[in-house]
């Protein structure tokens, strides 16, 4: 039994969320101004007849009835012009003349909404996500309508425009759902596989023939869901700079293959029931090689289940995404790329750095410390001397090589530098200084996060006013007596 507290301590709504059938109905809007066309406009997302009462009108309700093909009636309100409406909204911008279409509503029993006026309303309209045929509206019952419009801002990002086509194939399957799977349970089974598997990766790519076929697939049984590889970019830490594609592919991946330096917070953002292996990819400590992570995902998605590899960064910007993809191709495996935020980018961010810069910088180069044999300071070094930023990944530990190798091919040991370790973290840092600072940063005990160099006059714009500098302050000595 609940306890004698139970019911007050719940919190319980004022309203009960609900949806107006009104295809072909008529709605009413009364009023002349700009709130009345702001109904008019959230009305037009309908199949509504709508139509606008108020003798005369002004510019901007014109343009809105002329756009959702609205009818305007030249007449004073009187309460008999709602008879059959299923709907009122009064936008009349006046306590007294909102109150009284108000309650000529009530009198001929049709629901009526005052615009800004919540304590005359019978109903609340809520912030409207349109994936037709599928709707999600968001109230906050009058006291807070900014807030509603900032949450329908963030569905509005995560629902794919079309969510409306995916729904749209699955009724036309549901009747032959019905009759090839009586069995509820593993009719449940098909529409999960359905709604998150290769019928829902074909529409939002844009290929609803292909939908189609899967979905035929799925429901005839014939053959088992094909797995796919997402090769995701996780960004570079922080969980708000993830994209929406890649929060999406979370949810719907079977297993999800990630690197050490994807934060835990990030993994966690997977499907709670998804398998997760860790291949803790870190420079200098790679516990699992790099063939051997080719295979995985080949073996992975051959059993038929849908694999995210989530990459800290974006997996094209030195994530050895290319192999991975080669593998997947020779096995005939599916697969897609999804970009995510490179560290570059995130660094350049936080300190306000500008990449390139019009008269300064026009080319921007990623590098890395080491080239694929090894060899410190590669191709790079000639693109430095002509001015352009280069933004160089994992080079702490050759920092002073690239340095005497930059200074030696006669670039300014005065050219601007700066260094990002943990770009976008909460923990992250910023250094400052010069070219010729630069060997310090590979000796500094207190520097052990991923580090990104940045080198060029650019750097000089940036806002580093807070920075340390590279070099860090001398130990005190301490002297016997």
């Amino acid at each position: 039994m609940r306890g004698p507290n139970a019911v007050k301590t719940r919190r319980r709504l004022d309203v009960f969320p609900t949806f107006f059938k009104v295809a072909d109905t008529r709605v009413c809007v009364v009023g002349h101004g700009g709130e009345a066309a702001a109904k008019v406009r959230l009305l037009g997302e309908t199949n509504a007849r709508i139509e606008v009462i108020s003798t005369e009108i002004e510019a901007e309700l014109a343009k809105a009835i002329d756009e959702v093909g609205a009818r305007h009636i030249p007449e004073d309100f009187r309460p008999g012009l709602l008879a059959d409406a299923a709907l009122v909204f009064s936008a009349r911008e006046d306590e007294a003349l909102d109150k009284a279409v108000v309650e000529a509503a009530r009198v001929m029993g049709v629901p009526v909404n005052a615009v800004d006026k919540p304590h005359l309303c019978d109903f609340y309209t809520g912030a409207l996500v349109n994936r037709a045929p599928i709707a999600v509206a968001i109230t906050s019952t009058g006291v807070g309508p900014v807030l509603a419009r900032h949450i329908r801002a963030r569905i509005e990002a995560m629902l794919p425009r079309a969510t409306g086509e995916l729904a749209g194939l699955a009724e036309s399957f549901r009747e032959a759902a019905v009759r090839m799977i009586p069995d509820g349970a593993a009719r449940r089974r098909f529409w999960a596989r359905f709604f998150s598997g290769s019928v829902a990766t074909n529409i939002y790519a844009g290929k609803s023939d292909k939908a189609q076929a899967e979905a035929q697939r799925l429901l005839n049984g014939s053959v088992d869901e094909p797995g796919y590889v997402w090769l995701v970019g996780a960004g570079p830490g922080a969980e708000d700079l993830l994209t929406l594609r890649a929060q999406r592919l979370l949810q719907e991946a079977d297993v999800i293959v990630h690197d050490a330096l994807v934060p835990a917070a990030v993994v966690a953002m997977g499907r709670r029931d998804a398998e997760r292996i860790s291949v803790g990819k870190r420079k200098g400590a790679h516990s699992v090689p790099q063939n051997r992570i080719n295979s995985l995902l080949v073996e992975l998605a051959s059993q038929g289940h849908k694999v995210v590899r989530l990459k800290a960064g974006d997996p094209m910007v030195f994530g050895r995404a290319a192999e991975e993809m080669n593998a997947l191709r020779e096995a005939a495996i599916g697969f897609e790329v999804v970009p995510g935020v490179t560290a570059a980018f995130a660094a350049a961010a936080t300190a306000q750095l500008p990449l390139t810069l019009r008269g300064v910088a026009s080319t921007l180069v990623f590098a890395t410390g080491h080239n694929a044999k090894s060899e410190t300071l590669p191709d790079w070094a000639g693109l430095a001397l002509k001015g352009a930023t280069v933004a160089v990944y994992m080079g702490r530990t050759v920092a002073a090589a690239v340095a005497d190798k930059l200074i030696a091919a006669d670039l300014r040991a005065e050219t601007p530098v700066a260094i990002i370790e943990n770009a976008s973290h909460p923990d992250e840092r910023q250094f400052t200084g010069c070219l010729k600072d630069l060997c310090e940063i590979s000796v500094r005990d207190d520097v052990d996060g991923p580090v990104l160099i940045v080198i060029g006059e650019a750097v000089g714009h940036a806002a580093l006013e807070k920075a340390e500098p590279i070099s860090a302050a001398p130990m005190k000595q301490e002297f016997a007596a």
